[in-house]
């Protein structure tokens, strides 16, 4: 792993390094020094406890952006620390502003699904930007360790200096894992999740707003209530493992 601690400013939460800098900051050491960059959110953190490979993928990202408000806001109450927040959204959204400003439009995309990429093609005709038919891949269903030899070949074939994974937490990173340690060069691997989806409209956007007052959680529970009522719940176990654990690793369950 390329250390980075060195290098940036970084405060350590629950074992994860996180970048606590500007937002320009983060896309520039990507675009300059490559590696995989992921933006948990707050209900990924009891994944840390379950999931041994996410566990291994996510320790071992070279840039982790805090994605989650009600982490930040955590940390601020009970541990008196502060971190910059940044969205994985306000991340993509800078940095389509500076490849586009190069005129750089190399990037490969990894999907979640047809309609996914379809909304992506419209966004790119609406905005101008060149996207490679060729550089798309519709991502299956990943199993509980993930590894994708057929993902491997269109990506060598081109080289692009971006490759941007946007197929959910849990999966994309190990699959951003995956993909540091098996190609034979080392493109910035930008692990969004819903983000590219909310930029493209394959997912009801999120306003200014929400996501500058930590909202954007409340914004899509109330679009899609069935499916993040689930998922939020799992946020709650947050609070009780940041008082507990503070900067340090929290143990895997036993049993897992």
């Amino acid at each position: 792993m390329f250390d980075v601690h060195s290098m940036i400013p970084t405060r350590q939460i629950l074992g994860l390094r996180f970048f606590n800098g500007g937002v320009d900051e983060a896309v520039a050491f990507m675009h300059r020094h490559g590696g995989y960059l992921v933006a948990p959110s707050g209900t990924c953190f009891a994944r840390l406890r379950e999931d041994e490979p996410y566990r291994r993928a996510i320790l071992s990202a070279d840039l982790a952006i805090a994605d989650s408000g009600l982490m930040v806001v955590l940390c601020r109450l009970l541990r008196g620390e502060s971190i910059q927040r940044i969205s994985g959204l306000k991340y993509l959204e800078h940095l389509f502003g500076k490849l586009k400003g190069e005129g750089t439009g190399n990037i490969f995309w990894v999907l979640p699904s047809e309609r996914a990429q379809q909304k992506l093609f419209d966004w790119s005709r609406r905005e101008g930007f060149s996207i490679n038919r060729e550089n798309c891949y519709v991502a299956p269903q990943y199993a509980w360790d993930v590894q994708d030899r057929n993902l491997l070949a269109p990506i060598e074939k081109d080289r692009p200096p971006h490759v941007i994974i946007a197929i959910g937490s849990g999966a994309q990173e190990k699959l951003g894992f995956y993909l540091r340690e098996n190609l034979s060069y080392r493109p910035a691997i930008h692990c969004i999740g819903a983000a590219l989806g909310f930029i493209t409209g394959d997912q009801r956007a999120i306003p200014d707003w929400a996501d500058r007052f930590f909202l954007g959680w409340l914004w899509r529970l109330v679009a899609q209530p069935t499916i993040f009522i689930p998922r939020l719940s799992r946020a709650l176990e947050l609070p009780w493992l940041i008082w507990k654990y503070g900067e340090k690793l929290p143990p895997m369950r036993r049993g897992v």
